[in-house]
């Protein structure tokens, strides 16, 4: 199977930066194109771990940005030889209904997660953003542990 457009839904979380290895092997081999996805869950705060929220202002556009750009800067570092054609976007709404939109609307062969992102809720609870991905998604979805020291 070729893998032409990878999908990276990011949450910037630490677990979240895990997925980066197996897309830029998948990418240099297929020579795939990746995108690069944060969610904006405005109306709950999910969208942004738990260690980034200080204070009561957050900027989500410019956090979004951020964690989007330090992606791709370690995608195009991880292979200075590869030039990885890589797109970041960030659209606001439930993690899960957007992360199928834009594979739908981006016409994605592949998507790439964690099991658990940027809460420690997600680790105890049943519906998680990966599992209900996997569960509606239509195209294959990789899904890469969160083990300690991996």
């Amino acid at each position: 199977m070729i893998f032409k457009k990878i999908l990276l839904p990011i949450d910037g979380s630490t677990n979240s930066e895990k997925v980066i290895k197996y897309a830029v092997a998948i990418a240099k081999q297929e020579g795939s194109e990746i995108f690069i996805l944060n969610v904006v869950d405005s109306k709950r705060l999910t969208s942004v771990p738990e260690e980034t929220i200080e204070n009561d202002e957050v900027d989500f556009d410019e956090h979004s940005s951020l964690i989007t750009q330090k992606v791709a800067d370690i995608i195009r570092e991880s292979d200075l030889e590869t030039e990885f054609n890589i797109v970041t976007m960030t659209v606001e709404g439930h993690p899960v209904e957007a992360i199928q939109k834009v594979a739908e609307k981006e016409n994605v062969d592949l998507i790439i997660m964690t099991s658990s992102g940027k809460h420690i809720i997600d680790r105890f609870l049943l519906g998680s953003v990966t599992e209900k991905t996997i569960r509606i998604s239509k195209v294959p979805v990789l899904m890469v542990p969160t083990c300690p020291n991996k």
